[in-house]
């Protein structure tokens, strides 16, 4: 795992904190009670400690190398803390705790791996520490200390020292865990309730939108299609009309995407089949000239009948949006395919793959934003009612895109109880 630049930032700020804090404790104990402490040693490692804080920061202002910074900085911590167990008296001493918060800085910098290796080399730094000690190849730091410990002991110490490292990592690692899917089902929320806060927002503009514009707009159509049969005209202004009808009829449907933002409405329900219209959809398309002889569309969807329980218009809607949006990511043309599935308990999962341009991560967040379009053309209305109309029937969908490779949507519909209850389900978009 990748260490973060914040999170590298505040290591860094943390440990200045629990330095300085160990020195001025070190100052009262050593001044205040007759606790054993060699402070020139000790002012000795908070020095170099200070120095290699200054290091870290100039690094972490340099940019590079972040996450080889956060390794290298825990593995001289536990130098450090080495040292300071020495001069403190090893295990007559108390500031071999200090290891378990380096094991804490690696699970919550790095990864739940660092935290465990920091666990092991803690254990490793400390068990040699104690055994050099004791067998008399290190010597301690103040040669006046002289009352023995017993074989017993240093072993008992030496096994409770690494169980406590390595515990402490364990429940730490849990706990990291928990929290960064805590903070990713957070962002799914935030990125949810955006979404909804932004349809709302659409619905109330798209309501006034259509109270003034559709009245009006249907008397214009109206009237061109009059003029348009009963007066005597050239090519050139028969095509102007036909503009003029083609344009207003594109218009409307504009106002209709809106209105289904505004308010859904009650929808006359039924079982039918999903394949039908589908393939009615497609021909739609063919004829409007959005599907040309340069797009292929493929997959099993003609072949493999799917009976589902919900509003025809609806779905048509879906199926519209999707291949039209698929489609204007083939400008050169390329293969759109379409399969239906069924998923466990019996869901219904329909999936829609482009061989287009595909979508920066930017892009693929926005998806289902209103107003929100990756293409020059595009409203921003037709991927927010899709959104609109899964959220409605309880469905989610799944979106993995990436530039130069297309976009895959899949639809996934959760099992129908009987023809009069909705199943419930899951209410949220993912994308990854």
């Amino acid at each position: 795992m990748t260490a973060k630049r914040q999170d590298i930032f505040w290591f860094i700020i943390l440990r200045l904190i629990v330095i300085t804090s160990l020195v001025i404790s070190a100052v009262i104990i050593q001044y205040g009670t007759s606790t054993f402490l060699q402070i020139n040693a000790l002012y000795g490692l908070a020095i170099g400690a200070y120095l290699l804080s200054a290091l870290y920061l100039v690094l972490y202002y340099w940019g590079k190398f972040i996450s080889f910074q956060a390794y290298v900085q825990i593995f001289f911590d536990l130098v450090l803390i080495t040292a300071l167990v020495y001069i403190s008296g090893g295990l007559k001493g108390s500031f071999y705790f200090l290891y378990i918060f380096e094991i804490i800085a690696a699970s919550i910098v790095l990864s739940s791996r660092a935290a465990y290796v920091t666990a092991a080399f803690s254990s490793v730094f400390f068990g040699f520490l104690v055994d050099g000690m004791f067998l008399g190849l290190i010597p301690y730091f103040d040669n006046n200390v002289t009352s023995p410990i017993s074989l017993r002991f240093v072993i008992g110490q030496i096994f409770v020292s690494w169980g406590v490292f390595f515990l402490v990592a364990f429940l730490i690692n849990y706990l990291t865990h928990n929290l960064r899917n805590a903070r990713h089902q957070l962002d799914l929320a935030r990125k949810e309730l955006e979404i909804k806060k932004n349809l709302a927002l659409a619905g109330e503009f798209s309501a006034q939108l259509a109270h003034e514009i559709r009245n009006p707009l249907a008397a214009i159509s109206g009237s061109v299609q009059v003029l348009h049969e009963d007066l005597e005209l050239t090519g050139e202004q028969k095509k102007l009309m036909d503009i003029v009808v083609d344009e207003s009829h594109r218009i409307s449907l504009s106002i209709d995407q809106f209105l289904n933002l505004a308010a859904p409405g009650k929808h006359i329900l039924s079982w039918f089949d999903l394949s039908e219209e589908l393939t009615a959809t497609i021909i739609l398309l063919q004829r409007s000239g959005v599907l040309t002889e340069k797009h292929q569309v493929e997959g099993n969807y003609d072949s493999t009948p799917m009976q589902y329980y919900g509003n025809r218009n609806q779905f048509k809607q879906i199926f519209w949006n999707i291949i039209k949006n698929g489609i204007k990511a083939m400008p050169d043309g390329g293969v759109f395919t379409i399969d239906f599935e069924r998923g466990g308990k019996e869901e219904t999962i329909l999936k829609f793959s482009d061989s287009g341009l595909g979508m920066e991560s930017e892009a693929k967040e926005r998806l289902f934003e209103p107003f929100f379009s990756g293409f020059e053309s595009g409203l921003g209305i037709g991927m927010a009612v899709v959104y609109r109309i899964v959220s409605d029937y309880k469905g989610k969908i799944l979106v993995d895109s990436a530039p130069g490779r297309g976009t895959t949507i899949k639809i996934i519909l959760p099992k129908k109880k009987d023809a009069k209850v909705e199943a419930k389900g899951e209410r949220r978009v993912s994308v990854g």
